[in-house]
């Protein structure tokens, strides 16, 4: 071939600034597109050969080899593919604006569709100039009668080319790097960037250090291959080992056969695994399997929970598998990763796009050869077919949930507080998966049992109505007209009652609230769980949510009825009074809000309630200034209602000796008793109530 000198384009000059700045943000990511581009030259020589084409020779392998060199100051990737002649040189790599895979597709799309081809790759060779000043092509094509071709350009703006000197069908392209990016002529660093990017390409990866010394391995005779290199047979001899026999009497007992062991040149190790897991059928993947690839792909060592098997091949090709990990409860953020990937190709993690917000909890991989990539896979956005794959990642993940809430209850419920922050999340974040999700919620209540909202619902009704009918039998019956009036208002009362919403208990931190628990106990009441902080936002979701009917309230929000008995209102207003005025003049609280109550339990002198529309108030403050400067947490504070005993024999002491020597001291003791089964003390209230519980122990110890 004559020789040739030119330039790449006319456009290159404005070209190479933006692929080295804007298309490849990460400079490490030329690794990725070349290789790629080998496994695409290789998928295409198959392709050839399955159509009859090209005849692949007996001893042909479909790999890719990269030799870092640090002396040289290069690094090169050599494929098994189909090569280039000098026109296709001239057209694909020339002439920058035509993707060598597209082409190849669009000629052979009604031929074959055995494989696919990564593809969609465009301008990847050309992110070899980030890192180098100078790029060579030595390529032999696959055609009859081609001659070798020789490319090489400096600086990615002119080049030359000419006949080269490879023997084998197949493509070396070699870099050699600027002064400012000669990490990639170091192995390790080399070998770091293609775990991360090619670990599950569709085709074998060596990597390797020029000039490096041989290395050695020693096998078994028999385990030795036609590709192995011998480099000597050695001999183990027998191993023997005197023993005692039955009959007391020593004898030789072999223990190792003499052994023949071969010492060969040490086997390459390929740094991609071609099938990987996500690429089988479900049901030819192992427990163990499945596991084992959680442990090497995540490093978490912690088993999974369980995981979804993707596997998709219409009306687009979606394989992938998510792990539900054990959560550590001792954090409050989750943070997981989903890996996406095009044909085996890592693209890169948690692409918003692709794979819905909620979903960024879990870990696992995605692979979707359909994705509409750009060069530099950015372009996924606003795209409606993108949006298809996201929405059926979401109904297959709530499918698993619904299916193993029906048919393996025990097993969710066991999982339940692991997975129960992740599918509150979906639920916030996601319709379609809170419309499919939303009748296997399950909450855990005070007797360590989990029910669904309705059945906690249903069961509170029912206590209500035996209740309702006990105190009926206790009425006295009067005339049938009254009989029939009254009657008459309870069914219009009835129905009110049926409009209003439910109410559902719940404690969100089991120890701080346990009076409030031990109390519920008591009555046989109930309330369900809720200690993440995605709880606060999700009940308010179920609160509007169509057909519910419920309305949450902490165990602490008010005393509830079933908690007291019946008192004179007149003594109970009297002593309201009287207290609220000792209450405020010892703590020194004008504004302090006090109540009087007849405990059933005589035992609990003081209580703190804050209403629930209040405390979501002051939660939703927090909230919004976080992080905010100036802000003091008192700001947030009060609302907060005392409730004492009246039944309580220090409340009566308080009552009956209101200007007493201790009186002041037995306020704050039981205001902040009070304050702490509610909420934590501040740090100069917690250091006072210390010393005055120190002191009310001396005056008793004297």
């Amino acid at each position: 071939m004559q020789n040739k000198k030119g330039s790449l384009s006319i456009e290159s000059e404005n070209m190479f600034p933006i692929i080295k700045k804007w298309l490849y943000s990460d400079h490490d990511i030329f690794i990725r597109e070349l290789i790629s581009n080998g496994c695409d030259a290789i998928t295409k020589l198959k392709k050839l050969d399955i159509m009859g084409e090209y005849t692949i020779p007996d001893d042909f392998k479909a790999e890719i080899q990269v030799v870092a060199d640090p002396e040289g100051k290069t690094i090169s990737f050599t494929d098994t593919g189909l090569g280039m002649t000098a026109d296709e040189v001239d057209e694909y790599i020339n002439q920058v604006a035509f993707s060598g895979a597209t082409d190849f597709l669009e000629k052979y799309k009604d031929k074959t569709n055995e494989e696919q081809i990564i593809g969609h790759f465009g301008l990847g060779f050309y992110s070899s100039f980030m890192v180098a000043d100078k790029v060579s092509i030595d390529t032999l094509s696959w055609k009859e009668g081609a001659e070798p071709v020789h490319w090489e350009s400096e600086g990615g703006i002119d080049f030359e080319m000419s006949e080269g000197d490879k023997k084998e069908v197949g493509t070396t392209i070699t870099l050699y790097l600027s002064e400012d990016s000669l990490e990639f002529a170091n192995e390790y660093r080399v070998r770091e960037v293609l775990t991360k990017y090619c670990s599950f390409m569709p085709v074998e990866i060596f990597l390797s250090k020029a000039n490096a010394e041989q290395e050695y391995e020693t096998i078994d005779k028999e385990d030795l291959r036609e590709d192995d290199v011998l480099v000597e047979t050695i001999i183990e001899e027998a191993k023997t080992e005197e023993r005692e026999n039955e009959n007391g009497e020593k004898e030789t007992v072999e223990i190792s056969p003499r052994k023949e062991k071969a010492k060969i040149n040490k086997r390459p190790v390929s740094i991609s695994t071609t099938t990987p897991l996500w690429m089988k059928h479900p049901n030819d993947c192992t427990e163990e399997e499945y596991k084992e690839f959680y442990r090497t792909v995540f490093k978490d060592y912690k088993e999974p929970l369980f995981w979804i098997h993707l596997n998709m091949d219409y009306p687009f090709n979606l394989k992938g598998i998510l792990y539900f990990p054990k959560v550590n409860t001792e954090y409050d953020n989750l943070e997981g990763v989903i890996k996406l990937y095009n044909n085996q190709v890592f693209i890169a993690d948690n692409i918003k796009e692709v794979i819905p917000e909620f979903l960024m909890l879990l870990k696992g991989v995605i692979d979707c050869p359909d994705l509409p990539l750009n060069v530099s896979r950015s372009a996924l956005q606003n795209d409606g077919f993108v949006k298809k794959i996201s929405d059926y990642i979401t109904k297959k993940v709530a499918d698993k949930l619904s299916g193993m809430y029906k048919v393996d209850r025990e097993n969710y419920e066991k999982y339940w507080d692991d997975i129960s922050p992740f599918i509150k999340y979906g639920c916030l974040k996601d319709d379609k998966f809170r419309e499919k999700i939303s009748e296997f919620i399950i909450f855990k209540d005070l007797n360590d049992k989990y029910i669904t909202l309705p059945e906690y619902v249903d069961a509170t009704k029912k206590e209500d109505a035996e209740e309702e009918n006990k105190e009926n039998e206790e009425e006295v019956i009067v005339e049938d007209s009254v009989e029939s009036a009254e009657a008459a208002d309870g069914e219009e009362n009835q129905e009110e009652k049926e409009e209003k919403p439910a109410t559902v208990y719940y404690v969100t931190d089991m120890q701080q609230q346990s009076q409030y628990v031990n109390m519920f106990k008591e009555q046989g009441l109930n309330a369900v769980i809720l200690t993440h902080n995605i709880d606060q936002p999700f009940i308010s979701q179920l609160e509007q949510q169509e057909g519910l009917k419920v309305r949450f309230q902490r165990i602490d929000a008010e005393l509830n009825e079933t908690m007291t008995d019946e008192a004179d209102e007149e003594t109970l207003k009297a002593q309201t009074e009287s207290l609220s005025e000792i209450f405020k003049k010892a703590l020194g609280k004008e504004n302090l809000e006090v109540k009087v109550e007849k405990f059933k339990n005589e035992n609990i002198s003081s209580m703190v309630t804050l209403s629930e529309d209040t405390r979501r108030m002051q939660d939703m403050m927090k909230m919004y200034s976080a992080g905010g400067a100036g802000m003091d947490d008192d700001m947030f504070g009060g609302g907060e209602t005392l409730v004492l005993n009246s039944s309580n024999k220090l409340v009566q002491y308080i009552l009956n000796n209101k200007e007493g020597e201790h009186t002041d001291m037995f306020c704050k003791q039981l205001y902040d008793l009070a304050m702490i089964a509610n909420k934590p003390l501040k740090a100069d209230a917690m250091t006072e109530f210390i010393a005055r519980s120190n002191e009310i122990m001396m005056m008793l110890a004297q």
